[in-house]
């Protein structure tokens, strides 16, 4: 079984970027379960590490017991959102137990004509900093206006790009497992 942890960097109830990780979700194969952390969180405060929040917690837990990490990021400001830097923040936390350290990571991105381009561009920066294993190719900057077909299903090029997205993501978590 392969677990991956997704990291959806919104917490609105319409967000087209959880509604993205869901429909990668159902591309998964065969003994690959994704699990979604939930990222509603208090705002880190490093006064409260001596207390760790429960739910910050959640998330560390989520993120050891995976084999990879997907990050699905909205662009707001032209970067990733305040949500997911600070459930970064608490992951990492507290110094020497960042739970992202050595997880093969991988970005994705639904929003407007850019498609998450800036967003994810910081996001490496992050992830680098982390120690995590980043994949490269293929990136998926997607513009939300051309996934889905008129029944609202992705449209045939859309999921032939997150099958391949995905397949990539999977031999890149093979390589860096034990």
């Amino acid at each position: 079984m392969t677990r991956i942890a997704v990291l959806v960097g919104s917490l609105r109830n319409e967000s087209i970027n959880m509604r993205y990780a869901q429909e990668l979700e159902k591309l998964a194969p065969k003994g690959v379960e994704f699990v979604f952390a939930d990222l509603n969180l208090p705002l880190f405060n490093q006064d409260l590490e001596a207390d760790f929040p429960a739910e910050a917690q959640a998330v560390k837990d989520v993120l050891a017991e995976a084999d990879g990490v997907l990050i699905v990021t909205p662009e707001y400001n032209r970067s990733f959102s305040g949500v997911l830097k600070n459930a970064i923040d608490w992951a990492s936390r507290p110094w020497g137990s960042n739970s992202f350290d050595g997880k093969p990571v991988a970005l994705v991105g639904v929003s407007g004509a850019l498609g998450t381009t800036q967003a994810q561009q910081q996001l490496r920066n992050v992830m680098l900093h982390l120690n995590t294993h980043l994949m490269g190719q293929p990136e998926m900057y997607i513009n939300g206006s051309m996934l889905y077909g008129e029944d609202g299903s992705l449209n045939d090029d859309a999921r032939s790009f997150a099958e391949k997205f995905l397949n990539t993501f999977l031999e890149h978590i093979k390589r860096f497992q034990p």
